[in-house]
């Protein structure tokens, strides 16, 4: 499966129905419904699966709740993208409860999501071929504040899953290895990646670009687990890397410089996707590009008419 590129689902229209789960960590009612109205306005018929305000202490309800919603809503016919309404803690509980079979046979769609949804997105590309949206969430700071969503990272969001659209490249603010480097994209969450090792949703770096991003993670622990991901040979044949946010986590650069400037491919940071405001959207599992001359990271659409 790692072998072959990811099908990249067809993109969004005005007026298709997406439906919102809740996989990871319990949902806010309040800014769930506030993120709800944001994806209403950008023209899409929103529908919240019935399990998602369940609530089992720092879960979203029931393992099997959460993969039923997930599982029910990737396979309905008249769904054209899931979204996860935030991430915490949680998915990697339902990787074994998912029946891949079934899901085989449904028509691929959009997947967003971050953070703790990197397992997901991992597990889909492994168990489905299917590449995802690692971006904003409706139930989460960025779309559903007081104040309103991040305007930057909704016109993104908006034209990273619309068809005819084409988001705009993702500038960082560091150059830390000068190149160009072109490929699919994978990573996401370091800590996701790092408890993925040893598992058969384990990242494989060989011939993609990589994006690594975290929140609260102490420099020791970025560390740790950037160790754990080379000795496990996660990065081994990466094309290029991209460091996102890393919010809450001090100043992980002079580790994250140690770590991966060793292994001498196209190195940008500062690229605001992960957490924080502005959050951009990426397209995992497509092809991206690193440019260092204007440190940035473009997502592809190579061929959208033959997409669903």
């Amino acid at each position: 499966m790692r072998d072959r590129r990811l099908w990249v689902p067809g993109r969004l229209h005005p007026g298709d129905r997406v439906a919102v789960v809740a996989p990871s960590g319990p949902v806010d009612p309040v800014r769930l419904a506030r993120g709800r109205q944001v994806l209403t306005e950008i023209g899409l018929d929103v529908v919240v699966m019935p399990r998602v305000l369940n609530r089992r202490g720092y879960l979203a309800g029931s393992d099997a709740g959460r993969a039923a919603d997930l599982q029910e809503a990737w396979c309905d016919p008249s769904v054209r993208a899931v979204i996860c309404a935030r991430g915490g803690y949680g998915a990697t509980r339902l990787l074994d409860l998912l029946d891949w079979a079934v899901m085989g046979t449904a028509r691929p769609k959009i997947l967003l999501g971050s953070s703790d949804i990197t397992a997901l997105h991992q597990a889909f590309a492994v168990r489905l071929g299917v590449a995802g949206c690692f971006g904003p969430m409706p139930a989460c700071a960025t779309l559903s504040d007081p104040e309103g969503p991040e305007p930057s990272s909704l016109a993104h969001l908006r034209a990273s899953l619309f068809e005819g659209d084409m988001p705009d490249p993702v500038a960082g603010d560091q150059v830390i290895v000068p190149g160009h480097a072109e490929g699919p994209l994978t990573g996401g969450n370091l800590s996701l990646l790092a408890a993925l090792c040893g598992t058969p949703y384990a990242m494989r770096g060989q011939g993609h670009i990589v994006l690594l991003e975290d929140i609260g993670e102490d420099p020791y622990r970025v560390d740790r687990m950037l160790t754990q991901l080379i000795s496990a040979g996660c990065l081994t044949g990466a094309l290029g890397i991209v460091l996102g946010s890393w919010v809450g986590c001090g100043d992980p650069m002079p580790v994250l410089v140690d770590r991966l400037a060793p292994l001498g491919v196209p190195m940008i940071a500062g690229v605001p996707i992960g957490h924080g405001t502005p959050q951009f959207t990426a397209w995992m599992g497509a092809d991206a590009v690193i440019d260092t001359e204007s440190c940035s990271l473009t997502c592809l659409f190579r061929d959208p008419a033959a997409a669903l």
